[in-house]
């Protein structure tokens, strides 16, 4: 059934915009190529989008030939600002960025543990305000927020977990009651598995698993394209998995003796003790990652003993990680699985190529372990993400016109 001349106009106008925010300005003859769209089609869309204030001419090009075929349009940018949030258990981190995912103000506060929940939240609350005055007067149009923990995935509220400060829960609240912008939470892990996905180690996978080492451990699945919470939002809590090597079983309200205990921070920093590693994380950073990116450098590089005693720590964490990987394989045959967080980061393709040699030898299924490209910043740019997606599907999406 053809679709009405007002759909189609919406269609088209949605696809110019999206063009404009993959490929930069164009010009209306670009369009008309990228599209397939007539030359007229062309032209009406444009005054369209500039009319809504949605494109405006942003220079020419070299062409010495006059008309609008030498202009170049481009996304009004700062017609709104996003910001992200990544809720950590003693840290806030927060970056402000146009409608095209410009960083223009970020901000880093620590939060101490014995910081009352009702000053935890005020603080977090004015770094956001300040970050958002530092870059500009333009009014923010979504948040994204990620956090640990589950996200209800039918109310999308953060839910209360044992084991992480109550701040956090109230932090979202209040932003969603202060905040004209649209406020979205979702767990960090998540968020880190999105921007792997768009932009690091698991670009154009529709299947795959995202383990996170930081200082915890969690896990994101990624099937046939699609973000699995499960029936709770739950889904990937792989810190809770029974593993052999721990003294006892996890239990509902700890993961302690769960997979966590071998391949967390703490976990880890022991392991790393054992061959006479040592190394100073850089502030906010898990011990792990520093501990990781030592034995990694001296692995290659130092001479003799202290060489091997890297590798075989690199060995043995290896090991650890490929019990969790296995756990998933087998159930969830992702195909690829990504070593995300500072951790995974900081081991590279040294520990993801260790962990995929161990995988291979217990399971049958093929699976990829990649080295994360986005550190612990990964959730930040998740949230930017899943920030600048809602504010496009709504300023993307043209008034309907009469036809």
């Amino acid at each position: 059934m053809a679709a009405s001349p007002s759909t189609a106009r919406a269609i088209n106008d949605r696809l110019a915009l999206r063009l404009l925010q993959q490929e930069g300005p164009l010009t209306a003859g670009q369009l008309k190529t990228l599209t397939g769209l007539s030359r007229p089609t062309v032209a009406d869309l444009v005054e369209r989008l500039q009319e809504s204030g949605l494109v405006r001419v942003v220079g020419e090009t070299g062409d010495r030939r006059r008309g609008p075929n030498a202009r170049l349009y481009g996304i009004v940018a700062d017609r709104a600002h996003l910001a992200a949030l990544d809720v950590r258990t003693h840290s806030v981190s927060v970056v402000v960025a146009d409608l095209l995912g410009e960083t223009l103000a970020e901000a880093v506060l620590p939060i101490g543990s014995d910081t009352a929940a009702e000053a935890a939240v005020e603080r977090a609350v004015a770094l956001l305000e300040r970050t958002a005055g530092k870059a500009g007067p333009v009014p923010l149009h979504s948040v994204g927020i990620g956090a640990p923990g589950l996200v209800d995935p039918v109310t999308g509220e953060l839910r209360d977990s044992s084991g992480l400060p109550a701040w956090h829960r109230r932090l979202v609240a209040v932003l969603q009651e202060r905040l004209p912008a649209t406020v979205l939470v979702e767990n960090e892990t998540n968020l880190a598995a999105l921007a792997e996905q768009r932009l690091g180690a698991a670009r154009g996978q529709d299947t795959f698993v995202l383990l996170w080492l930081g200082h915890g451990v969690g896990a994101a699945v990624v099937l046939d394209g699609k973000l699995r919470r499960g029936a709770s939002g739950g889904a990937g809590e792989i810190g809770f998995l029974p593993v052999p090597g721990t003294s006892r079983l996890p239990s509902a309200i700890a993961c302690d003796g769960g997979f966590h205990t071998l391949a967390g921070s703490a976990g880890v920093a022991e392991l790393a003790a054992r061959y006479g590693i040592t190394a100073v994380p850089a502030p906010q950073e898990p011990p792990s990652a520093a501990l990781v990116r030592t034995a990694v450098g001296a692995a290659g590089d130092a001479p003799g003993e202290e060489a091997r005693s890297a590798a075989a720590f690199l060995d043995d964490l290896a090991e650890r990680l490929a019990l969790g990987a296995a756990a998933v394989s087998a159930v969830l045959d992702p195909g690829r699985i990504v070593l995300a967080g500072e951790a995974g980061h900081a081991g590279g393709e040294a520990l993801a190529a260790r962990v995929e040699d161990r995988l291979a030898a217990m399971t049958p299924l093929r699976t990829e372990v990649r080295a994360g490209a986005l550190g612990g910043a990964g959730v930040l740019r998740g949230a930017l993400l899943t920030a600048r997606d809602a504010a496009q599907d709504e300023l993307f999406a043209p008034q309907p016109v009469n036809g």
